[in-house]
């Protein structure tokens, strides 16, 4: 009878760690000193969630696909955050402190733009979920109303 509100609520909270996860990238925008590597620093790199369903296991597809279970979907989690290999951008200047023997900065690998249309992205699954939870909501409401 909850499954409902439990496929919507890891969805929601999946959808929230993302927002947060761009927050952070967009914060970070132009951090040139974020970690130390090989006793050098290196610039902020991007990060991505990754999202998986719960209980993914081959037997739970067959079954569905033979119809031997009614069971619908079982939400999401999210699995990792990973960090984005491309390649840093470069900069020419000189006078920055960061800058290396022949002027040039390496700045994070973050594209505002990019994350704008990705917290979009997130925004508009957040809302959809609400209203999924809010439709399923409303439809127990109903069934408890034909007792009356």
């Amino acid at each position: 009878m909850f499954n409902g509100f439990n496929i919507s609520a890891s969805s929601l909270t999946a959808q929230r760690l993302r927002m947060d996860v761009i927050s952070a990238n967009m914060a970070n925008a132009e951090t040139t000193r974020a970690s130390i590597v090989d006793g050098e620093w290196q610039p902020y790199r991007r990060k991505m969630v990754v999202m998986q369903p719960n209980q993914q296991s081959f037997s739970s597809y067959l079954n569905k696909a033979m119809n031997q279970s009614d069971q619908p979907g079982n939400g999401v989690k999210v699995s990792r955050i990973v960090e984005d290999r491309t390649p840093f951008k470069l900069m020419y200047q000189p006078d920055h402190p960061d800058a290396d023997e022949a002027g040039y900065v390496k700045l994070p690998n973050v594209d505002p733009l990019k994350e704008m249309v990705d917290l979009m992205s997130a925004t508009r699954s957040y809302e959809a979920n609400v209203t999924t939870l809010n439709a399923t909501k409303n439809m127990l409401m109903k069934a408890l109303e034909i007792g009356r």
